[in-house]
């Protein structure tokens, strides 16, 4: 789980080796990052009931990797509305649930979907 996650539900998806180049992992790795994509996916639908999500990349300093020497994909939940004034107006962001409350809910998904 990210510790400053954009939205509720808002995971991280890396592989086990400090990689920082997409063309540096290996093709088992690759599938191995890519299923467990679509297992978290299917897991935060379940648990969230998500409207849609954005997956994204960071590669590089320059593209915002806040670890530029490992890369991770981002999994980050989203509903219809979820944006608000706050950022912009108030320089804070809303997050609707804790992440104690988020981790619960994914683990029993989770648990429920082996």
């Amino acid at each position: 789980m990210n510790l400053y996650p954009y939205n509720s539900g808002h995971l991280l998806v890396a592989p086990i080796d400090h990689v920082a180049q997409l063309e540096n992992l290996d093709e088992k790795v690759v599938l191995a990052i890519f299923g467990a994509l679509v297992k978290w996916l299917s897991v935060i639908k379940k648990a969230m009931k998500p409207d849609g999500f954005n997956l994204g990349i960071n590669l590089g300093e320059a593209a915002g990797a806040g670890l530029p020497q490992h890369l991770h994909i981002h999994i980050v939940p989203r509903w219809v509305g979820d944006t608000n004034f706050m950022p912009t107006i108030g320089s804070t962001k809303v997050i609707s649930e804790s992440l104690d409350a988020t981790y619960q809910k994914l683990l029993n998904a989770l648990s429920q979907s082996s």
